[in-house]
């Protein structure tokens, strides 16, 4: 008989600087599919400024990249118990958003980029949020397919939301691509979206005019 229990658990994330409370933009960014965090901030290195805070959680579900060592990933679900994983990842986003909230008086910009899997991840959590987003990227990646529309055109109407895609991505398919417009005409929000030339990968030129 299956049963479930819950309890406290730690997470991971990694910063651009120490915060002082005063940086005009918060960055959050969700790393892909067998990342760690910690070096896909460095992707944003050119980009830390006084005035920008980056914040890069990791999944919490963590695996050898091949066989049984070697090189560790993390991911942000699978499709094994993959609701419950979406709560525990909600959970996990809000307290440490609102864990760095707490330290401004002046609220910054919320700006939100996810990569591969983290683009659905993120577009889950940021439907979700009560706190004004004022950018969506999601690269490489789209709107999760079970996102809860209610009230998503309404909350995301100020928001500038970007879909990035290069035009050498072995992980983009025509029939994905397909899928992604059919649900942006039905959230029924504006999606720019942008094309580069690479593959499955953060293409420097594109991310910097979408940063400054």
């Amino acid at each position: 008989m299956k049963q479930q229990i819950s309890y406290q658990a730690t997470a991971f994330y990694h910063l651009s600087q120490e915060p002082t409370g005063k940086e005009q933009e918060i960055w959050i960014v969700f790393h892909g599919y067998g990342q760690l965090a910690e070096f896909f901030l460095r992707k944003f290195k050119d980009f830390f400024a006084k005035d920008r805070l980056f914040i890069a959680p990791e999944g919490t579900n963590y695996s050898y990249l091949q066989g049984f060592q070697g090189r560790v990933g993390a991911n942000w679900m699978t499709k094994y118990e993959r609701e419950t994983a979406i709560e525990n990842n909600h959970r996990y986003l809000n307290a440490l958003l609102n864990a760095h909230l707490k330290n401004y008086f002046s609220l910054p910009k919320l700006k939100v980029l996810g990569f591969s899997q983290g683009a659905a991840t993120a577009s889950r959590w940021v439907s979700q949020l009560d706190y004004p987003l004022d950018s969506l990227i999601l690269w490489g990646g789209g709107f999760a397919h079970d996102l809860k529309w209610d009230g998503f055109e309404e909350k995301f109407q100020k928001t500038k939301i970007h879909v990035v895609l290069g035009n050498q991505d072995d992980f983009i398919t025509p029939e994905s691509i397909q899928k992604q417009e059919e649900l942006i005409r039905v959230i029924n929000v504006e999606v720019e979206k942008v094309t580069y030339s690479g593959g499955h990968d953060l293409h420097f030129p594109t991310l910097e005019k979408l940063i400054k």
